[in-house]
């Protein structure tokens, strides 16, 4: 089975601009994993020309299911115009994106026995991050807020793979880890999590208590300084042909490893 994680940057290309549908699939179009972790993905939204983009990269690997889990209600701003989505609700194949919404998702080729969401809250940090003006397109330094964090899980034939994205604020994504891995030792094992961490090296996986599957540089796309984009398994799982490559859209790389389940 081979399992990766990708940061989607709600479908940017290198210059920042957002890319339809047909682009998204194309950029996808040689990506070989059986259960893909997908953070920064937008549904509904009118900054990436509405794409329900959970669907279109599932549609791109061929999955037969996947889960979009929305952290938030609205666009991602520094202005705080959207809300956060608590409960958090799943919605997959055929459930149609009930206006703008942001999340991750979690895409898989093989049958799904069972699907399952944890909220794990936001912290209080700022992100200062340099974005055009939407008032005077201006680019200027903003602060923008945490939004809340999840983690989805999906329960396979003999695996569970877990997909999130924690916090920028390395202080509140080690406590998101922390209770997470709480939770996966709730979950049929051997458990595999996958996504942008935003811890880097070997820190994420100490805390998690498992072994570090892929070690890569995966951030910025372009030129990677540090290991945002992780896959941990437990420490008796046979893991070969770790990579890591740039795609056409997101500003990290795509993070694969194939894995033998006994």
């Amino acid at each position: 089975m081979r399992v990766g994680t990708f940061n989607l940057a709600s479908g940017r290309d290198a210059g920042g601009r957002s890319v339809d549908a047909a682009t998204l699939r194309a950029a996808l179009d040689d990506v070989d994993v059986d259960v893909l972790a997908v953070q920064e993905v937008d549904a509904g939204q009118p900054r990436s020309h509405g794409v329900d983009q959970a669907a279109e990269v599932a549609a791109a690997l061929g999955a037969t299911d996947w889960r979009h889990a929305a952290a938030v209600a609205g666009t991602p701003s520094p202005f705080r115009s959207w809300t956060p989505v608590d409960p958090p609700v799943l919605r997959g194949p055929g459930e149609p994106a009930d206006g703008p919404h942001y999340g991750i998702a979690l895409v898989s080729r093989l049958p799904v026995r069972r699907w399952s969401v944890l909220p794990l809250g936001a912290g209080r940090a700022r992100l200062p991050l340099q974005a055009p003006d939407p008032r005077t397109g201006r680019v200027r330094w903003w602060w923008f807020p945490d939004e809340p964090r999840l983690a989805v899980a999906a329960e396979l034939d003999g695996c569970t793979v877990v997909a999130t994205h924690l916090s920028f604020a390395p202080h509140t994504a080690l406590r998101q880890l922390v209770r997470l891995r709480r939770w996966c030792a709730t979950l049929p094992g051997p458990v595999l999590l996958a996504g942008d961490l935003n811890l880097v090296g070997p820190v994420p996986a100490r805390v998690f208590g498992g072994r570090r599957l892929v070690a890569e540089p995966s951030y910025p796309a372009g030129a990677p300084r540090v290991q945002f984009d992780h896959l941990i398994g437990p420490a008796g799982l046979a893991a070969a042909r770790p990579r890591v490559r740039p795609l056409a859209i997101g500003d990290h790389r795509l993070a694969t490893v194939e894995v033998s389940l006994r």
